[in-house]
Parts: C-alpha cells; structure tokens; sequence
C-alpha cells in the first residue's frame, strides 16, 4: 500500500501514499536490493478472501519489468514517508555517492518521482523506492520505542489461542522491515499478512520476511495487494495485531478514521511506529534551520494529510473507539556512521521545503551545501523526532 505523503522519504511503509519530491534515488543506476536473509522464511502466498476488500494477491514480479525498475517506481521520504509532488523541475534527481554525502551542486538534487507515466492511474502516487527503504532501515529499527513492547506482549498474551498463531497485518509494509523488527521480539508462531499497493515492494517483503519467532516458533507469510481505504474489519477478522510503519503521517483524518475504526471493530491493538514529529535538531546550528523546518512541515500538510498532527489525530481516533493510548518517543539519531542516510534525508527535506517556499531557493542552496559538506566531513548530527503509538482496542467481547 502506498502512504500518500506529500514531503520527505519515508519509513518502510506506503499506504494510501500520497508522496512528495525528495526520496527516490537517481532512475540511472540500479537500486540496491532490500536486505535478504540467508534463508527466507516460509512464505504462503494465499489467495485472498473475496470478501476481504483488499484486492488480489500478487504473485511474482511482473515479467516484463527490469532489474534496475526499482529506481523508477517509487520514491522515500527521510523522515519516513512518500512525498506527494514531484520534485522541482530543474533539480536532476542522484543517487548517492559512495559515501553518502560530498556532490556537486548540479548532481545535487533532491529526489525525483517515478514517472507519473509507469503509474496505473492518473491518481496513484509515486512508490517507495527499494533503495531508500534499505538505506533507513537499521535507524528505523534503531529508534522503535521498545518501551510499548511490554504492554503489546501482555495484551496478546490474552487472546485465545489458534493453530496459526498470531495474526499480525502489516498495513502499508513497503519491503517489510516492520515484520523483520518485530516478529523476532515475539514469541509464539505468527502468520504476517502483509498490505501494500506495490506489488514489486509485497515481492521484497515476502522473500526477506523472517521466518522464527524470538522462541523458535515459525513464522509465515501472505501477501495481499490494497490499500488502507479499503481496509475494513471484516479484512481484520481473526487478526491479533494490526502494525504500520512511517504511515500515520501520510494520511489523512479520513483514512486515520477508517483505520482505527477497522481496529477497534476488530478488537485488534494497534502499533503504529515512526510518525514525524515535526521537529529536528541539526549539531552545529544554523540560522536557517528553523525556517526549513516550517517549510517542511507546511509541505507536509499542504495536500490534507496530517502529516505532524498525526500522532494526536490518530491517538483521539482510536480513543475515541474506546482504546487506551500510549504514544512514546522513537527519534532517529543520524551521526557520522550513517552519514549516507543523512545525505539522502537532508537533500528531501530541503527540497520539500523549497517546493513548498519557492522563494527559499537560493539561501537554501547554500544552505545545503554547507550541511552536506559538514556530513561528509563527519561533522553534522541529525535528530529527527518521530513518536510510535500502541493502541490497545477493547476485545470484541467487551472486555477492557
């Protein structure tokens, strides 16, 4: 599922993805593949329930795309999402160099989006890149709040037994790094349906997906093709938990609505991590930081998604069904080993801002500049604050 999000690069995750101009890397080069464990994890591609609502299974890649495709199907946001609008013109989109950071000024553009020609309707936005999701998972893991891991365990260590195990549905799972984090802190068997609107993302996330529990349990895979307005709770039906990663921000109070009432319908928790914040600490400070920053944000709300309101709009939504909330902090923390993703992250987010604030262009070129040369020099220190938020729905008994 694609997350519709106008902005930066985004988390593992596209849902109704409504993506904006600065995560995919340069179409040029072939993108590097997500990251694969030496055995892949039993996979099941299943044939959906007709009545389910989320739309057929895919099965593998199409035969007639290419290796290198990747790099023109989607785009990431730094924070974690899909921008929504295409890059401004002018600006070539590149992949990064070797070392993530040094480039020229004329190779220094932000990212460019799949062309809208590849898309399958007019309406559909831009894919996440394979390549970006590679790059920011290990920070994406770093920073999950494991603080709500107690209070989940101890909600499905409630539920009534079933053969399969728990069933966890991965809402928007991009290649699966939601899946590859947290299954493995889980115990007992799990049955992971993954959603996602891609069907060449579904391909990654299904061959890379872990296949034990943190006790050796098996875990297995489904597939489905959809996206998150359709997601209703007949397609949560059986489920124990519904996850998403990097989602919340890229949609809107509509489809926030929708998702937290298929949830408490269900009477599934919820967890729901990486949502930007709307705040970044960049070491050493500069004048125009604040600035980028507000430009970003407004770029991020500008097409009706929440984008930092998320986290509050979706807390009042689940609560509002009756759930207890919990939200805690989950930031990425970018310093000189990961010098590569703070390139990549920076380049969106000053572009999203310069899309939004034409006017910013020229200060902000300079300005990108000076934070890239620093980067390269290991000389730059990047907090970019997200918040995760652990629903716990009423079972459908009625039970708290």
């Amino acid at each position: 599922m694609n997350a519709r999000k106008p902005g930066v690069p985004a988390a593992d995750v596209v849902v109704p993805a409504q993506p904006g101009p600065q995560d995919a890397p340069d179409a040029a080069a072939p993108a590097a593949s997500p990251p694969r464990p030496a055995a892949a994890g039993p996979v099941q591609r299943l044939a959906p329930d007709p009545g389910d609502g989320l739309g057929e299974n895919p099965a593998d890649l199409p035969s007639d795309r290419p290796e290198a495709d990747p790099d023109q199907r989607a785009t990431g946001r730094p924070d974690g999402t899909a921008p929504r609008t295409a890059a401004p013109s002018g600006r070539p989109s590149a992949r990064p160099l070797p070392d993530g950071c040094g480039r020229s000024v004329a190779e220094r553009a932000t990212v460019r989006l799949r062309d809208a020609g590849a898309r399958e309707h007019p309406d559909d936005p831009p894919r996440y890149a394979p390549e970006w999701l590679r790059l920011r998972e290990p920070a994406d893991a770093a920073a999950r709040a494991h603080a709500l891991l107690d209070p989940l365990r101890g909600r499905l260590a409630e539920l009534p037994g079933r053969a399969d195990g728990l069933v966890v549905h991965d809402v928007g799972c991009g290649t699966g790094s939601m899946g590859r984090w947290l299954a493995p802190l889980l115990d007992g068997a799990q049955h992971w349906v993954l959603h996602d609107r891609d069907p060449y993302l579904l391909h990654f996330a299904a061959v890379a997906a872990p296949r034990t529990a943190a006790d050796g349990s098996r875990v297995t895979v489904e597939t489905r093709r959809g996206d998150l307005a359709r997601l209703t709770p007949e397609a949560l039906t059986g489920a124990a938990l519904v996850t998403a990663s990097a989602l919340l921000d890229v949609l809107t109070a509509e489809e926030v609505g929708t998702l937290a009432a298929a949830c408490a319908a269900a009477g599934c928790p919820a967890l729901l991590t990486l949502s930007v914040a709307g705040r970044v600490d960049l070491t050493p400070a500069h004048p125009l930081d604040a600035e980028i920053a507000a430009a970003f944000n407004d770029h991020q709300r500008r097409t009706g998604m929440l984008g930092p309101d998320a986290v509050t709009a979706a807390a009042e939504a689940f609560a509002g069904h009756g759930a207890a909330v919990r939200a805690h902090p989950s930031p990425w923390r970018l310093g000189p080993d990961e010098a590569g993703l703070t390139a990549q992250w920076l380049r969106g987010w000053v572009g999203a801002a310069v899309e939004q604030r034409p006017e910013l262009r020229e200060p902000a070129d300079r300005y990108l500049d000076e934070r890239l040369a620093a980067c390269a020099a290991g000389q730059l220190r990047v907090v970019v604050h997200h918040t995760d938020l652990l629903a716990l729905c009423r079972p459908t008994g009625g039970a708290p």
